[in-house]
């Protein structure tokens, strides 16, 4: 079996915590470099690839010269992906672009055009496509318990009222951050919407140019309508999925789990990693075909933010489609752009 070689640009947080780990695990996948601008910031992780083959060095020029790679991942400051993202792809790399991938929608034109003139491959790193909680919402919508969906709310709520951004720009706020998630799993669900209708605040401290709480309307044909909702100051949560049909509802309470398992350093291949215990199940009532009245607990799906690395292999060594096409990369980052230059 083939391997994919691969080169990180960036070695922080976010690398460390929902990128490596996955790859880890994919006998598929070698990490052959990684460009970071501070050697021996997480000296334990550095020297722990280092032993296993990782060359690390602080010169991007390192990543394009090598002729060996398969991918490039960035996974920068939000603020620099467009300049890297253009300088690789120049260059002739296939790239994947952390989120939010770009600021404004010309960006992201600019980045698919040069890609496809360089027969290269580009995709933004839409890892939430693999939450647990959004593969069994989307399993139950295909089923067809709940009929033809009327309404789906989504939210990503958290309680940090004290942990309000005081200078920055929407780049670095709650629409882009959070937001970018939730309008790509609409688009991946129902496509792009006929229109969006725009709620974006900074709720913890008003005079803050950056937002931290977004309603966001998506309208579909035959009067659907799609929220997305994020908000800083939730003591008490909104269900993370709320789905109503002509024939049932579906209520999924808790999010996906993978996150906070990172976060207290249980990985990838660790018993139980990212599996929602039954009290968390959604919850499914909807009406059969002899009018009866059904109530459901539906299993979770399982999770794997890794399967954007098995999508990617499948596209470069197999010649798959893109998990995520242009269009659909287009369109989130016009909704996002939307909602500060019409909301």
């Amino acid at each position: 079996m083939k391997k994919m070689k691969i080169a990180y640009v960036g070695f922080g947080k976010s690398t460390n915590r929902y990128h490596i780990p996955y790859v880890q695990e994919r006998e598929t996948i070698e990490i052959a470099r990684v460009v970071t601008p501070t050697l021996m910031k997480n000296p334990d992780a550095q020297r722990r690839m280092e032993a296993s083959g990782t060359s690390f060095s602080t010169d991007i020029a390192d990543i394009i010269n090598d002729q060996t790679l398969d991918l490039v991942v960035v996974v920068t400051p939000a603020k620099t992906h467009f300049n890297l993202a253009k300088q690789l792809l120049t260059a002739g790399k296939n790239v994947l672009l952390d989120k939010p991938a770009v600021e404004k929608s010309a960006e992201m034109q600019e980045l698919v055009a040069l890609a496809a003139a360089n027969s290269c491959f580009f995709m933004p790193f839409q890892n939430r496509r693999f939450d647990s909680d959004y593969l069994t919402i989307k399993k139950v919508i295909e089923t067809g318990y709940l009929g033809r969906i009327i309404d789906i709310q989504v939210h990503m709520d958290h309680f940090r009222p004290d942990d309000a951004v005081l200078t920055g720009t929407h780049l670095d706020g709650s629409f882009y951050g959070h937001g970018v998630h939730l309008i790509d799993q609409m688009i991946a669900l129902f496509g792009e919407p006929e229109r969006v209708a725009y709620d974006i605040r900074s709720t913890r401290n008003p005079d803050s140019p950056v937002d931290d709480h977004f309603a966001v309307d998506l309208y579909y044909p035959n009067q659907m309508k799609a929220s997305v909702h994020a908000t800083e100051s939730a003591l008490v949560p909104y269900p993370k999925w709320l789905i109503q049909g002509t024939k049932g509802t579906f209520i999924k309470q808790d999010v996906d789990q993978q996150e906070n398992d990172l976060k207290v350093g249980i990985m990838p291949g660790a018993v139980g990693f990212g599996q929602d215990s039954p009290q968390a199940y959604g919850q499914l009532t909807y009406h059969n075909q002899n009018g009866d009245r059904i109530e459901k607990t539906i299993p979770s799906e399982h999770g794997d933010y890794g399967r954007v690395y098995d999508s990617i292999y499948e596209t470069l060594i197999n010649g798959s489609d893109k998990l995520i096409s242009d269009h659909q990369m287009l369109a989130v980052i016009q909704i996002l752009e939307g909602g500060f230059t019409n909301g």
